[in-house]
């Protein structure tokens, strides 16, 4: 099963980004494997978008799952088709999140917000 976490840097210390759509880095956790690997996201600079693209790199990348403080609309129905489970991010580092996702002890995403169009940078 793979996790991916948004973040600012290539360390499985760093805190969860603020943003989903435009965190630069992705954190990916393979469960079967017990290994880290990230993956810069390309959407991150987009004028417009970034949610929408930064999902489907999500569900290209193969993931179960996406631990994330929040999610866009349309990036969350991009997810849900997708099969990804939307789970909400708690304080902690990225490798506390990866052990509260295996101890279950993290909720789901359950509300998604409209979205920050026009290119907004919201949340960095």
């Amino acid at each position: 099963m793979k996790i991916i976490i948004p973040t600012e840097t290539k360390s499985q210390d760093a805190p969860v980004c603020p943003s989903f759509g435009r965190a630069p880095i992705y954190a990916i956790y393979d469960t079967e494997g017990e290994a880290y690997e990230f993956l810069e996201n390309i959407a991150a600079d987009s004028s417009s978008g970034a949610g929408i693209k930064a999902a489907q790199i999500v569900a290209d990348s193969g993931a179960d799952a996406l631990i994330t403080y929040r999610c866009g609309e349309n990036a969350a129905n991009i997810l849900e088709t997708a099969k990804v489970k939307i789970y909400k991010a708690q304080q902690g580092t990225i490798a506390e999140h990866v052990a509260m996702y295996i101890d279950e002890e993290l909720p789901l995403l359950t509300e998604s917000h409209p979205g920050f169009h026009n290119g907004g940078r919201r949340g960095r």
